[in-house]
């Protein structure tokens, strides 16, 4: 066995009592047959990363503890970023990442300041759905390339450093939009809704699950004013081009108000990703245990509605760990060459 020393002080007070460990009691066991004891970045409590994490943590301390002495505890965090530090760092095993985040640190790219080598991917979790909002008197195709119409105006990018800015670049960027053209707003979720109310901005970026509250909102207080953009195939192969990490996907006609025909979007998956020095059978266990007890994820978070074995493998941009690969090998999937450990 060996101990990993674990978080800063602040953090583990904060988190301790939750989580029902002491603040030095994270040990992962380096004998695969032995148990071992984790902890999972997620982000802040008031997205979906967390409560989705606290549902995997719930599922392997019911499934897995009494069995096979395994836990993992999750924790907040700041998202993706900061997760990948933790990582890094010893001070979590698991991480909730952006798929978009996970190409950077797999090829030491974007803004992540160098390639995290040690990190593997486990599985897709759900899909964070591209809402791009524009006021309908600046639409002409009813494509996304109609952000380029925002050349001088406003429009809310996401909070500043956020994975929302990060992927929105990365989307405007493949599709030759320039969004330093544009009068950038750095707002969160409801306060770009609000903004979009108020005359402040001409269109808002927000990738969320379906339904997303503030995409809800503005269109129970804007109706007709504002549009959902779609997104083609060949605008979706050009976003793809250097991270090919977003699929298709259709809102269907009524999620919000007003949204009489399905909008065909895009969307890229959030990941479960976990050291690779964690033993195989370990990460085997935790990911047999998700996709065997499916219904008990779902009955705790509704964003694990979107797992399926199938899904599995959609838009992981990184190798997947030896445990997770033997699983999804035992149950048929064919698993892309890029995926495996060469």
């Amino acid at each position: 066995m060996h101990k990993r020393q674990f978080l800063k002080s602040a953090l583990c007070l904060a988190t301790a009592g939750l989580l029902g460990i002491t603040a030095t009691g994270v040990v992962a066991q380096e004998n695969g047959s032995a148990g071992g004891q984790y902890i999972m970045g997620t982000a802040t409590t008031g997205g979906t990363f967390y409560p989705v994490g606290v549902a995997l943590s719930t599922l392997v301390r019911v499934k897995l503890e009494p069995t096979h002495d395994l836990t993992v505890s999750a924790i907040s965090s700041a998202g993706s970023a900061e997760n990948l530090r933790l990582m890094e760092d010893g001070q979590a095993q698991f991480g909730i990442l952006q798929a978009l985040y996970g190409a950077w640190a797999w090829n030491g790219s974007g803004p992540v300041p160098h390639a995290y080598d040690n990190i593997r991917s486990v599985s897709m979790l759900w899909q964070n759905v591209e809402h791009f909002v524009m006021r309908s008197d600046r639409v002409d195709t009813g494509t996304i390339d109609d952000l380029a119409h925002l050349y001088g105006r406003g429009f809310s990018i996401g909070a500043r450093n956020s994975g929302t800015e990060g992927s929105g670049r990365q989307i405007l960027a493949g599709l030759d939009i320039d969004p330093e053209q544009m009068n950038l707003a750095y707002l969160g979720y409801g306060p770009s809704a609000d903004s979009m109310q108020n005359g402040n901005i001409d269109g808002m970026n927000v990738p969320a699950g379906v339904p997303a509250s503030a995409v809800t909102s503005a269109f129970a207080n804007m109706g007709s004013d504002i549009s959902l953009l779609s997104v083609s195939q060949e605008q979706l192969e050009r976003i793809n081009r250097e991270y090919p990490v977003w699929t298709p996907f259709e809102i269907p006609a009524g999620t919000y108000p007003g949204q009489a025909e399905a909008v065909h979007t895009i969307a890229q998956p959030n990941i479960l990703v976990v050291n690779a020095d964690v033993p195989e059978e370990h990460v085997y266990q935790i990911t047999k245990a998700m996709f065997e007890n499916l219904p008990f994820l779902h009955n705790i978070h509704p964003a694990t509605r979107d797992m399926a074995l199938e899904k599995a493998l959609d838009g992981l941009p990184m190798p997947l760990h030896p445990g997770a690969a033997r699983y999804f090998q035992e149950q048929g999937l064919e698993i892309p060459e890029h995926l495996l450990e060469s």
